[in-house]
Parts: structure tokens; C-alpha cells; sequence
């Protein structure tokens, strides 16, 4: 485990002195410590950002946001985002990356990918809500299952087998997608959603 300074305890992520009269921003990436999360994290930070990032490791990879952890406007929380959730000050972006997306992981992990897509997204739209932030769901090109349409527009609903192995995953992400467009309708947040492809 990390122990630098800027990692915080879970639950916890305390706020830097705010930086946004410079149009320097505070964005959380659940889900960082990932592949495209980490990538995330770097590019924001060299524009200047303030990133907080909450990974509970089952997936993702400490070394993928080493390098970050002694930046002072990185924080890192070991953490599931399936639990209560507590950010410190001001958020402008939530990004919801956090979920295992490797087919291997779907018959081990399927009732925890279950959890992330329904509890997590539910969670961090709950958090941006309450901070008055944007929401970006990562989503996947998974939600189409085996399409019949090539290739998939936006209005195409997909081919789903919600109870074949790969299901956990797609069945979450599609979930998390109505989950989001929910909190837009009833609350107005501001979200976006995004079908990420082979990655």
C-alpha cells in the first residue's frame, strides 16, 4: 500500500485550498488506479487539475498512479465506491470509471461488477448531486451484448443474454446507464455517458 503523504484514509479525501479563480478544476475519477483512470489522472494534472481518485485495488494497480502520489494536487483513497461515500470540499467532475472489465474477471467478480454498476453509480451520482458536480459514466460498447447491427448507433437497444456469464458486465453498465439518465430527469444533474470500445 501507498504511504505517501497525499493518500488519504478511506472514506476521507480532504480538500486542497481551492484553485478555481485560475479555471483549475477538482475532479474525482472512481476507478483511477485502472487503465484509461490512470491515463485520466495524468492528463489532468499536467493541465493543472486537482485529482482525487478513489480505487479500491481490486482491479486497479497502485504503479499505474505511482508516479502521482507525490504531486500535492493528488489524493488517492483506497476505497469501494459501493460503500458511503465522503469527498471533502468542492467536486466539479465526477468521473465513474470504477468496475473489473476484463472477461476473466466476469465469473469470479460478476456479483461485485453487479454491485459497482447498481451501488457505485448510485453512490457517485448521490455525490455529485450533493456537490453540485458534472457526472461522466464510463460505459461500454458490452452494452449491445452480441449486436445484430454493424455498425451500433446510439439508438440501437443491443442483444443481450442477461443471464449468460458475460451478462454481470453488460447487464451493470446498462443498469448504470438507466441509473444516470434517472438523476438527470429527476434531478437535473448534469451527466454524460460514455460507450467506450475495445479497449
Amino acid at each position: 500500500m501507498a504511504t505517501a503523504r497525499n493518500v488519504s484514509p478511506p472514506c476521507c479525501a480532504t480538500a486542497l485550498p481551492s484553485d478555481r479563480e485560475s479555471g483549475h478544476l477538482r475532479i474525482l475519477i472512481t476507478g483511477g488506479a485502472g487503465f484509461i483512470g490512470s491515463h485520466l489522472c495524468e492528463r489532468f494534472l499536467t493541465d493543472g487539475h486537482e485529482v482525487v481518485v478513489m480505487d479500491n485495488l481490486l482491479t486497479g494497480r497502485i504503479e499505474n498512479i505511482a508516479a502521482h502520489l507525490g504531486n500535492p494536487k493528488f489524493r488517492f483513497v483506497n476505497y469501494d465506491v459501493t460503500e458511503y461515500m465522503h469527498v471533502d470540499g468542492e467536486l466539479d467532475f465526477i468521473l465513474h470509471f470504477a468496475s473489473p472489465a476484463s472477461p476473466a474477471d466476469f465469473e469470479h467478480l460478476g456479483i461485485r461488477i453487479l454491485k459497482v454498476g447498481a451501488l457505485g453509480t448510485h453512490k457517485t451520482l448521490g455525490l455529485a448531486r450533493a456537490k453540485g458536480a458534472k457526472f461522466l459514466l464510463a460505459s461500454t460498447s458490452e452494452t449491445y451484448g452480441d449486436p445484430l447491427v454493424h455498425p451500433q448507433t446510439e439508438e440501437y437497444w443491443g442483444n443481450v443474454n442477461p443471464i449468460g456469464i458475460r451478462g454481470v458486465y453488460d447487464e451493470a453498465k446498462r443498469f448504470a446507464e438507466s441509473m444516470t439518465m434517472a438523476y438527470h430527469r429527476l434531478h437535473d444533474i448534469d451527466t454524460r455517458i460514455v460507450r467506450i470500445f475495445n479497449t
